[in-house]
């Protein structure tokens, strides 16, 4: 849970977080103040409905995708975007739904909005101003071990400190490295590992070097950085917690044995299935007016069939049939071969265009979360033909059919539409650390992070 949670919330995030929560909670406490200028207040309710307020908005603006990071180039149409966005859905709810704030002290409903339009230009500033402010006073330093291709690979995933919330100050050679890939003014000239460590002030070591043997790596030094209180990442974990990923060219099945996590015990799996159960009735019973709207509009545009099943792959490897809204002409695959979902596929009906942006044509599949064959979150389920393909060429691939396929998931929420081998193989890195991590708490986020996807339209096919 803690591992999740820094993942969305690391140390440069977090500041941001609370910095938000603080001018939200004073600013709802600034317009009560002018509101009733000098008149009886009973701060017992004001404070914490503040407060409540405050916290409340942290979190829908954080499923929102507010806190995410973004392309230093694109840093601040991107972000105005997700302010806007998080303005229109997260105000009205936390205003209608929520009933957090005691409007009785704001005399009219033009105060009521002028209220609601502080706190929206409270969240813009956040984003033009505090963002830059935070990332530059609170970016980790980050010293890279190694120069060769894995250093290359693992700067470029960090990017800028304001994409990552990281600094890297430079790389360290070691030993047996055959060539210097990374920029030879930013490989230092020192020996002393820890001593470099205390001058340029480094809160993380990551090693970027694969071959360990025959005393490639200053274990002892690193080992000495540790003591230190320094954090030492090798290349599995650095891309599991910056990326939330188990990356494919750095993991071995060793790894995957003795290493934290993939646990599916019988609580974990009772807990989970409730879970579903209960969430899924509850979608099923909101969604029940757009599946119905969906089935009407399909019927006249193409006829029947309104519903499209289709043989996947489930838990240990057991077929099952999907359901979905048919998005697809009725011959899509009229020959029997199965084939990739590709941009612009032209056997999208007119319909099946707008559910599939929308992704409505996923809602029948809980009926596969109630009859116990998928859940609401997982690893989305493949067809068998192409399951048979991705497994002779993708290493570990069939790790992903230890848990139930879901309807959503880690891998949709963070990657486009996979459309082939290489985007099964980026897939699957993002499917492996939800096998390796799944939890209650990593189910919410991704139902949080669904809706956003949803209504940006990110990734849709």
């Amino acid at each position: 849970m803690l591992k999740v949670f820094s993942h969305y919330f690391p140390s440069h995030v977090l500041q941001q977080v609370i910095f938000d929560a603080l001018v939200l909670f004073i600013a709802v406490i600034f317009a009560v103040a002018v509101q009733v200028q000098g008149g009886v207040v009973d701060w017992r309710v004001i404070v914490p409905s503040a407060l409540l307020f405050a916290i409340a908005m942290i979190l829908l603006n954080s499923a929102m995708g507010l806190y995410r990071p973004s392309e230093e180039e694109r840093s601040t149409r991107t972000m105005v975007g997700r302010v806007l966005i998080s303005i229109v859905v997260s105000i009205p709810i936390a205003f209608g739904v929520f009933l957090v704030l005691p409007w009785n002290y704001f005399a009219s409903e033009a105060m009521q909005i002028s209220v609601m339009l502080l706190l929206g230009l409270v969240l813009l500033m956040r984003a033009v101003i505090n963002r830059h402010w935070a990332t530059s006073m609170f970016a980790p330093r980050v010293l890279i071990i190694g120069t060769g291709a894995d250093a290359v690979t693992v700067e470029r995933s960090l990017g800028t400190p304001l994409r990552s919330g990281m600094q890297v100050v430079g790389f360290y050679a070691v030993e047996g490295e055959d060539s210097i890939d990374v920029d030879r003014g930013r490989v230092l000239d020192c020996k002393d590992l820890l001593q470099t460590v205390r001058q340029l002030r480094v809160n993380e070591v990551i090693v970027a070097v694969r071959e360990r043997r025959g005393g490639v790596l200053p274990i002892r030094e690193l080992l000495d950085c540790k003591v230190w209180g320094v954090r030492v990442l090798d290349l599995s974990s650095f891309f599991e917690r910056v990326q939330g990923q188990v990356r494919i060219d750095s993991l071995k099945a060793s790894w995957l044995i003795y290493g934290d996590g993939f646990r599916q015990g019988f609580a974990r799996a009772f807990v989970k299935r409730c879970f579903d159960l209960a969430a899924s009735s509850i979608l099923l019973l909101a969604a029940l007016p757009v599946m119905t709207v969906t089935a009407l509009l399909i019927a006249l545009e193409d006829g029947a069939p309104i519903f499209y099943r289709q043989e996947r792959v489930g838990l240990g490897g057991r077929v099952f049939r999907v359901i979905k809204f048919r998005s697809m002409r009725r011959d899509a695959e009229k020959d029997g071969k199965p084939r990739w979902a590709v941009s612009g596929d032209d056997r999208v009906t007119r319909v099946g265009r707008v559910i599939r942006k929308l992704r409505i044509d996923e809602l029948p599949q809980i009926f596969n979360v109630l009859k116990g064959e998928m859940s609401l979150v997982g690893p989305r389920p493949e067809r068998p033909f192409f399951v048979d393909q991705l497994a002779q060429e993708i290493p570990f691939y069939a790790v992903r059919h230890c848990v139930k396929p879901g309807v959503t998931g880690w891998a949709q929420v963070r990657y486009q539409y996979g459309a082939s081998v290489d985007d099964a193989v980026q897939k699957l890195q993002y499917d492996l650390y939800y096998v390796k991590n799944h939890t209650i708490v990593l189910d919410t986020l991704v139902l949080f992070e669904t809706v956003r996807v949803v209504l940006t339209g990110e990734g849709a096919h």
